[in-house]
Parts: C-alpha cells; sequence; structure tokens
C-alpha cells in the first residue's frame, strides 16, 4: 500500500432535508475530493492534518523511510534522515520509542500496519520518503494509527540540505504534541538541537550510522568509524560523531580488532572531545561509559556515565543494554534482568540483544528454559541465524543433551564459517563426546601450523585445548610442544606487545604451565587472574573454574574437588551435566567425595 492510499476518509454528513436527485451528484463530488486529498496534501497545497490522540497512545515506531532519489546510492541518506528523527524521539521520556534495529527490515509502506504495531508492541507508525535531488531535500511523513490505520497527522517539507536537522527537530515536536507526550525543557532543546551545519559532515555521519545495523560485524563497525572520523574531520565541532566514533572504536579495540593507528587513547579523546563540545548529550555519557567499561574496567564509573546517559535517552535500548552487561559484572543479576528485559520491550526483534540475553545473561544463572525462550524468539525471525543456533547448542551442552545439542549444530548454514567464531561450540560437541581426534582436526583449521608463530590475537583457548587433547590421546611429546608453543606465544618478554586482555591470557597461561608439570609456574598464572578478576562477579567465577581445573590437572584433588560445590551455584560457574561430561574432571573421577557430588547432581 503506496503512503498516498492511506489518506484519512473525508467524512460527509447528509441532511435529511436534501433532495434524493442531489445525492449522487454530491457523492461524486466527495469521492473525487478524497481521491485527491493525498496529491493534495503531498504536494503543499493543503497544510498538515491532525487527529486527536489518546493519553494512552504514546508508542511509536519509525519504518524505514522511502528513498525516491533518482540515486539510488542516496539511500544512506534516507536512512539517515530516519535514524536522527527516531534519535530524536527516543529523548523524549514520556514516549515508547523502538530502536531502528527492530523496524530496519520492514518494507517502507507495509500493508499489514496492525500486525507489524503487535510485533513491535506500538500503537503508532510514522512513515516517510525522502528525495534528495543536489541541495535540495523533499521529506514526506504520516503517522498513522495502526490499529484503525487512521492518520493523527501528515506534512511535507521541501529544504536545503543545510536545513534537514530543523526538519528532524520539527517533525520529532510535532509527533511528540500530537501523541500529547509532555516535554521536559531539557528535551525541547534536544529536538531543536542542531548538531552541524556542515554538510559534507553530516552527509558522513549518515553513512556511518547507516552502516551500523547494530550486528556484531567488526567489517562494519570500521567503516563507520571510518566515516565518523570523516565527519569530525569536516567539523572538528561535531559533538555527536565524535561520540558515535569513540562507541564504534571501544568496540572494535574491546574485541581484540585491530585499526591501524588507533588506539584506547584515540577512544578517549574521541569520548572527551563529544563531553566537552555537549556536556548534555547522551551519546556523549554512552561513549563515556563504553570508555570506562571497554577500556579500564571501571565498572563504577561505567554504571555512573550509563546512567547519565539514560536520563538523555530513556528511550534507547542500547543503554539498557550497556546497563545490564556491566551489572552483571558487579553482581547484580536481579538488575541486569530487569534491565534485559527493559532493553527487549524497546528492541523486541533485535536478533543479537536475543541471543546476548540467553548467553551472557540467562544461561549464566542457569535459566536454560528463558534461554531457549529467547532463541526461540531469535530463531522466528531469522530462523537460520548462526548466533542463535550455536547458542542454542551451547545451552544443550550445558544441560548434558549432546544429542539435542549435534541437532542444533546440524542446522547451522553450509556457509557458516567455521574457521572463525563458531569454532568453540563443535570443538567442545567433539570433546563431550569425546571425538578427540576430530576436535584436533576442527581446531587445526584454525590455529596457525606448526613451525610458525603463534599469534597474539589467535585463540588461546583452542591452542590450549590442543595440548590437552593431545595428552588425553597419550600423545605425551606432541602435546608438550603445543603447551610450550602457547607459553612462548604469552608469556611477556622485553620486546614482546602486552595482550589487550592479559588477565583472561594469564588463565590458559596456568593451564599450559600445567600441562608442562611446571606447578609454581601455573599456581603464579592462576593468582594473577583471580586478582585481576576480583571486582568482576561474572569473570572472577571463570577463574576459579580455570583454578579448580588446573588444580585438577596438576593431582590437587582434595583442593579441587573442595572448590566444586561453590562453582555449581555460583554464576557463570559450573553445571553438573559438564561435571560428569568434560574429561577436564577425569583425574577427580576416581574420588569418593567426586563421585558422590556427581551423583547428587
Amino acid at each position: 500500500m503506496s503512503l498516498a492510499s492511506r489518506a484519512a476518509p473525508t467524512v460527509a454528513i447528509f441532511s435529511d432535508k436534501m433532495h434524493q436527485s442531489e445525492v449522487p451528484y454530491l457523492l461524486g463530488i466527495l469521492l473525487l475530493c478524497a481521491c485527491l486529498y493525498p496529491v493534495a496534501e503531498r504536494l503543499g497545497w493543503i497544510g498538515p492534518k491532525h487527529a486527536v490522540a489518546t493519553d494512552g497512545d504514546k508508542s511509536i515506531a519509525v519504518l524505514p523511510f522511502e528513498n525516491l532519489s533518482d540515486d539510488k546510492a542516496n539511500a544512506y541518506f534516507t536512512t539517515g534522515i530516519q535514524d536522527e528523527i527516531l534519535t530524536r524521539l527516543a529523548r523524549v521520556g514520556a514516549l515508547k520509542v523502538i530502536s531502528r534495529t527492530s523496524t530496519q527490515h520492514y518494507a517502507s509502506s507495509p500493508a499489514n500496519l496492525p500486525q507489524i504495531a503487535r510485533e513491535l508492541g506500538v500503537a503508532n507508525i510514522l512513515e516517510g520518503t525522502v528525495q534528495k535531488a543536489g541541495d535540495s531535500v523533499h521529506i514526506n511523513v504520516q503517522l498513522i494509527r495502526a490499529a484503525t490505520d487512521e492518520h493523527l497527522w501528515a506534512d511535507s517539507y521541501n529544504r536545503k540540505l543545510d536545513d534537514v536537522f530543523a526538519v528532524e527537530g520539527e517533525v520529532a515536536q510535532t509527533i511528540a504534541e500530537t501523541l500529547k507526550a509532555r516535554l521536559t525543557a531539557a528535551e525541547q532543546q534536544a529536538l531543536k538541537d542542531k548538531p552541524t551545519d556542515n554538510a559534507a559532515a553530516y552527509a558522513a555521519y549518515t553513512q556511518g550510522r547507516a552502516v551500523e545495523t547494530g550486528t556484531y560485524d567488526y567489517g562494519e563497525s570500521k567503516r563507520a568509524l571510518a566515516a565518523y572520523q570523516e565527519a569530525v574531520r569536516q567539523d572538528p565541532h561535531f559533538a555527536l560523531a565524535w561520540a558515535h566514533a569513540a562507541i564504534a572504536g571501544s568496540f572494535l579495540l574491546f574485541n581484540g580488532v585491530a585499526v591501524s593507528g588507533y588506539s584506547s587513547r584515540d577512544v578517549l579523546t574521541e569520548a572527551d572531545t563529544a563531553l566537552s563540545l555537549q556536556p548534555d548529550l547522551g551519546e556523549a555519557w554512552l561513549a563515556q561509559g563504553y570508555y570506562r567499561y571497554r577500556m579500564q574496567r571501571d565498572y563504577p564509573g561505567a554504571l555512573q556515565a550509563f546512567e547519565e546517559a539514560r536520563k538523555r535517552l530513556p528511550n534507547d535500548p542500547q543503554v539498557l543494554s550497556a546497563i545490564w552487561i556491566v551489572e552483571r559484572r558487579v553482581g547484580r543479576w536481579d538488575d541486569a534482568l530487569q534491565h534485559m528485559h527493559q532493553s527487549l520491550e524497546l528492541d523486541p526483534r533485535n536478533v543479537n540483544y536475543l541471543v546476548g540475553a540467553a548467553i551472557d545473561l540467562l544461561i549464566n544463572l542457569r535459566r536454560f528454559d528463558e534461554a531457549r525462550q529467547m532463541l526461540d524468539r531469535a530463531l522466528r525471525i531469522a530462523p537460520v541465524n548462526p548466533d542463535a543456533l550455536d547458542t542454542y547448542a551451547v545451552v544443550e551442552q550445558m544441560e548434558g543433551h549432546l544429542d539435542a545439542a549435534a541437532r542444533r549444530l546440524a542446522q547451522l548454514p553450509p556457509d557458516t564459517d567455521f574457521a572463525g567464531q563458531y569454532i568453540f561450540t563443535p570443538v567442545d560437541q567433539a570433546i563431550y563426546e569425546r571425538r578427540f581426534p576430530d576436535a584436533i582436526a576442527l581446531i587445526d583449521r584454525y590455529i596457525a601450523p606448526a613451525g610458525r608463530p603463534l599469534l597474539l590475537d589467535q585463540t588461546f583457548v583452542l591452542a590450549v585445548q590442543r595440548g590437552q587433547l593431545l595428552a588425553w590421546l597419550g600423545r605425551k611429546e606432541e602435546a608438550r610442544e603445543a603447551f610450550t608453543r602457547v607459553v612462548q606465544a604469552i608469556k611477556p618478554t622485553p620486546d614482546s606487545p602486552v595482550p589487550v586482555d592479559e588477565i583472561f591470557l594469564s588463565g590458559m597461561l596456568a593451564f599450559a604451565y600445567a600441562g608442562l608439570g611446571e606447578r609454581e609456574a601455573a599456581l603464579d598464572a592462576l593468582h594473577t587472574e583471580q586478582a585481576g578478576y576480583k571486582n568482576d562477579s561474572f569473570d572472577s567465577a571463570a577463574a576459579e573454574l580455570h583454578r579448580a581445573e588446573v588444580l585438577a590437572q596438576l593431582g590437587d584433588t582434595d583442593t579441587a574437588v573442595a572448590a566444586l560445590p561453590q562453582l555449581l551455584q555460583l554464576p557463570s560457574g559450573l553445571t553438573a551435566a559438564l561435571l560428569k561430561l568434560d574429561p577436564v574432571w577425569d583425574p577427580l573421577r576416581g574420588d569418593a567425595r567426586f563421585k558422590k557430588l556427581v551423583s547428587e547432581n
């Protein structure tokens, strides 16, 4: 259904004194008016039309705007207009605004608005078109009550490029007024703010926003970072672009993705510049929070910054997601659950959020049925999403359902890159099924072959597992070579760079030393890992688990067995099923206390 076909019907009340012969004539006129009304409205011959919204109708989703430009390369510009209107609406606390991540896969002007509104949990839908020609822009927007297909408001704008921000503010302001949302003085000002006067800077910024689709795509984030850096090069006073550069950059560095000539110091500069230019900008506080969380591991400082961001961006699910991700780090699991659900209310069709809720929170709390529900939601949206299928297999593994886990892994698309992030679960599956040669074969597809250095950006979990697998197969000399290789790659030397996450690597170093029989070196590495995570409720559990596993390998049965009851209760600790399945616990299986623990759980 086109935008024009959704104009509100013209209503006429006929007098009972009207002559019958006049009715057909008048009906024809009225029908012609009804057909011409949307055309006249879009051409600007008549003014905008308003309907009255009820107090309960303050929820809205902004569907993708349609690009009517002759140059289809202007699609990023159209996305930028939609995104900026949505961002401004998200600053209004009295509204419920759905994230672009949940709306971006819908058509620009779909016929099934009531169904879409139900899926997104909103009462109102905003549609729009954008036509860009040279330095001129024509924007048409319509606010529709989804249940009745009734227009609440519509308008058209013809502006120059340097006046686009004013249009976005006007649209957001009118929508808030139409939905009877009370605005604070700060919100009114935020709707009017013009982030930049530089058309080139705005174009680069919108390119960055269009590239970012909410997926965990490192290439996408690199392109977005480059676009934001170009935006601030064009306009050094563009606070919003500085903030988004810091957010994208911190994501890349946190995940160990190298960006040439870029470091955590650059992230700090970008975040600080955004805040100094615009101290009341929500995105500037979001950037501060990500710097403190991702670069400094300053969890209290990160939460403080994210709460400041939330005051200014009450409808931004990214802020809520950032808050709960940090809350689990400080052991505030109930708060994390609450904020996780709130983020999903604002972004209900974000597959990454659904999968993240399962693997980063619910699994660690052993709420496996709830994790499956989240993953089922994700798979209804994206039936072959590899993250959802892979995580589903992890859930089944943690409960000991290896057949179910194998079925989920078999559902992964044929082009899934098993030489990357999806290798871990199949390797674990082979280990739990005691198919050790198969596990080694999978690992050897990923890590550099023998004779080449084990690079710091490669996954040391796999390198350690390879050594363990060789040892379990009785290939002792090969196992020793594998563990030695890990030590040489991780152990700091005067001429080696310090790894990004040296705390985690200390745990891997402990396993390697244990495999080499170097007890004291292994214990020192464990101590370093535990000390590094002492203020991290999430990773401290992993450090405790590593300690028990290493002690089991070193033959310290008493201490290892004594640690297990707590690990079976600790969030992000151990499950009873993995205690039975994982060969790392084989050295303890002859102990009566271990047998009793397994039988009771």
